[in-house]
């Protein structure tokens, strides 16, 4: 369980919770990966919040071959972690991501087989596998905060798009780069991107042309929902929100995030239809009157101990 290998102490605070200066400084230049992952930093900077952080600075953390199992196992790990409420992602260094490692991705991508049919079965296999590794975030039913500065490129699109909250500093960009490597993106950007801006002229032109999308169109487009000045205040605000809504009742964050993610691929009809019968059985929480107790009351939710789930 990640709860053996978290090694940051957890914050308490009932009230509405701000992060320290030196907590963001410390999140921002971590020690390093967390064992057992050579790609990842698992951290627990407050209750209830994990902090995921893309550690391969010396390589502008580059996405190798051990980075694509590690995200399944690390995002397997959270969702079935009753400790964990809420997700922030980040990278470590000076950018997100620089997108895929060429170099020691080569190999991988020339798979064996006898013939055609074989080697083509081998390709698909792979592809599908490393398509998980994306759509592992969004079948987390935890909330996942993303929080990109300087570049994200190539599969930094594909990873960023499967997050529910997209924030970025004012340097960040953000490239669909695989056409300038010869190939179509196909672990997830093509699929989410027209679904997280909506208008499919410029997702065309984004992949079409692989041009870089800068932090003010990113956020006038909807990619992101918020930009900051520099990273540490980004982090700052990640973590304060990352505690609202791990303040709030577990059961009614996650069925929210489950509902949005069902009803963004279904129609209004079906959408209404699985709320319907998913708050059948909700809806009988006693976080239901705790909450409404602390609205009553004109309490914060903070106020109120919600179960872990």
């Amino acid at each position: 369980m990640l709860s053996v290998i978290f090694r940051s102490a957890l914050t308490k605070n009932r009230g509405l919770w701000l992060p320290s200066q030196g907590l963001v400084r410390a999140m921002s230049s971590s020690g390093g990966p967390t064992p057992p992952f050579t790609t990842l930093s698992i951290s627990k900077p407050a209750e209830s919040i994990t902090h995921v952080e893309l550690h391969r600075p010396e390589k502008r953390n580059a996405m190798n071959r051990a980075f694509w199992s590690e995200m399944v196992d690390c995002f397997n790990q959270i969702a079935e972690d009753p400790g964990c409420r809420v997700v922030v992602f980040s990278g470590a260094g000076k950018v997100f991501t620089a997108g895929i490692d060429l170099m020691d991705m080569a190999s991988v991508l020339q798979p064996e087989g006898d013939d055609v049919a074989r080697i083509s079965w081998n390709l698909r296999r792979l592809v599908t596998k490393y398509q998980e590794t994306f759509s592992v975030i969004e079948k987390c039913p935890k909330p996942v905060l993303v929080a990109v500065h300087g570049a994200c490129v190539g599969g930094g699109v594909d990873l960023i798009t499967a997050c529910d909250i997209r924030l970025c500093t004012q340097d960040a960009w953000f490239q669909v780069k695989e056409v300038d490597i010869g190939l179509a993106a196909d672990v997830g950007t093509l699929q989410r991107l027209p679904k997280v801006i909506g208008s499919r002229s410029l997702v065309n032109e984004l992949a079409l042309t692989a041009r870089k999308m800068y932090a003010d169109e990113a956020k006038s487009s909807g990619l992101v929902s918020r930009v900051f000045a520099d990273k540490e205040a980004m982090i700052a605000a990640a973590l304060e929100m990352a505690g609202e809504i791990a303040g709030r009742s577990p059961v009614a964050v996650q069925g929210t995030k489950i509902n949005l993610v069902y009803s963004r691929d279904h129609s209004v009809a079906e959408g209404l239809d699985y709320i319907a019968t998913w708050n059948m059985s909700m809806l009988q929480t006693q976080d239901v009157m705790k909450s409404a107790q602390a609205s009553i009351e004109k309490k914060s939710l903070k106020t109120q101990t919600f179960s872990k789930l």
